[in-house]
């Protein structure tokens, strides 16, 4: 039978899957390759060691629970006012939790703060001031898990591990187009970044492959014609490493609402402090109702604080938004003054209002004072 004037058939493109080119030369080139582009091109952090000298366990550490959750931008100024205060782990140990916390205050995610207390505690007084140098021995100190663990045990003790953050994940993700969707295939991307590390320089290679994920990888346009691991990145060669790594649908709770008071005495405003566990917990607060989806504004008023002598509550416009990790808040804010001379009730305490940057105040309770004291310093 004859072909002629059949229409060409389509060249098909190659299935590229998350096993493809795992043993070809390129992927045994690739340890190297990622050495090489780090020396030229790594990042200056202030956490990190300068080429060649040895890091500083508590530098790592710090770093590394600071960095949960929040970028490189927003936490130098916290890690070099930390340092500044408190330049070894047996410092921060004895510290107080309240001044950890103050310093600590709009860095958000407050249970960080309070696990990197207890662990320069536990470091301070069962290991000498010394942090264990195995993922094994770093996983029993408090706030410690397996990513961080990991992350100090290879940039601080050059233990042959990988840790993965989101960088990593990114990066390898699209090197191996990893389909699975997170947080299911984060064992398989644990698995396959492992098979970038060389020989030695552990904590080199997961520092170059974070560096990738920051400058080179990043999440929206790529810059894979500058990527030392471009050559056999499956990825790149479907055209659709931005789609990379498969994440489900992010689930959103409901919206809560509630009210906040801001009671004021001259130069004054009325504080608490937070239960020790829980959100935000041992962070200072203006009083406030509970948050609730089903929010009812009579109930929430309420559990206004009792104070003799108060004035009428008046209801400032609007209301204050804040995001949490598991649902979205909007508070109500009432003001009110109270005489000279009132004593605060049980728990509560007068906090001056010149001073409230030196409080543990969570970036919500700011912008809810901010609202109450409508632009007053």
């Amino acid at each position: 039978m004859s072909l002629a004037g059949a229409a060409p058939r389509r060249k098909q493109s190659p299935v590229i899957t998350a096993e493809h080119d795992t043993g070809g030369d390129a992927a045994r080139a690739r340890p190297q390759a990622l050495l090489a582009w780090y020396d030229r091109h790594r990042r200056s952090l202030p956490w990190r060691a300068p080429p060649g000298a040895s890091a500083d366990p508590y530098a790592v550490w710090l770093s590394e629970i600071m960095l949960q959750q929040t970028t490189v931008r927003a936490v130098g100024p916290y890690f070099e006012k930390f340092m500044a205060r408190w330049p070894s782990v047996t410092a921060l140990g004895e510290a107080s939790l309240d001044d950890v916390l103050k310093m600590w205050a709009g860095l958000g995610y407050y249970s960080r703060a309070r696990n990197l207390h207890a662990c320069a505690v536990a470091v301070t007084r069962q290991h000498s001031g010394r942090f264990p140098d195995t993922e094994e021995g770093l996983r029993a100190l408090p706030g410690v898990g397996p990513y961080t663990a990991a992350a100090i045990a290879a940039i601080a003790f050059s233990r042959r591990t990988m840790p993965v953050d989101g960088n990593i994940e990114r990066v390898v993700s699209r090197l191996y187009a990893v389909e699975d969707e997170l947080p299911k295939a984060k064992p398989r991307i644990k698995a396959l970044a492992e098979t970038l590390l060389g020989p030695s320089r552990a904590g080199d290679s997961a520092q170059a492959l974070m560096d990738l994920g920051a400058t080179i990888c990043t999440p929206k346009k790529p810059a894979c014609a500058l990527c030392p691991l471009m050559q056999g990145c499956a990825a790149r060669l479907r055209g659709d490493a931005e789609s990379f790594p498969r994440k489900a649908p992010k689930k959103t709770g409901a919206l809560r609402r509630g009210a906040a008071f801001v009671v004021i005495r001259g130069d004054q405003v009325l504080v608490r402090s937070r239960p020790a566990k829980g959100l935000l917990g041992g962070m200072t607060e203006v009083p406030n109702s509970d948050w609730l989806a089903d929010h009812d504004e009579a109930a929430a008023r309420a559990q206004a604080p009792v104070l003799k002598g108060l004035s009428r509550w008046h209801r400032k416009p609007g209301v204050v938004s804040h995001v949490f990790t598991h649902f979205p808040l909007e508070l109500t804010v009432y003001v009110a003054h109270a005489p000279g001379g009132t004593r605060a009730p049980a728990g509560m305490r007068w906090a001056a209002i010149a001073t409230l940057a030196d409080e543990a105040l969570p970036n919500l309770m700011r912008k809810v004072i901010a609202h109450g004291l409508g632009g007053r310093p």
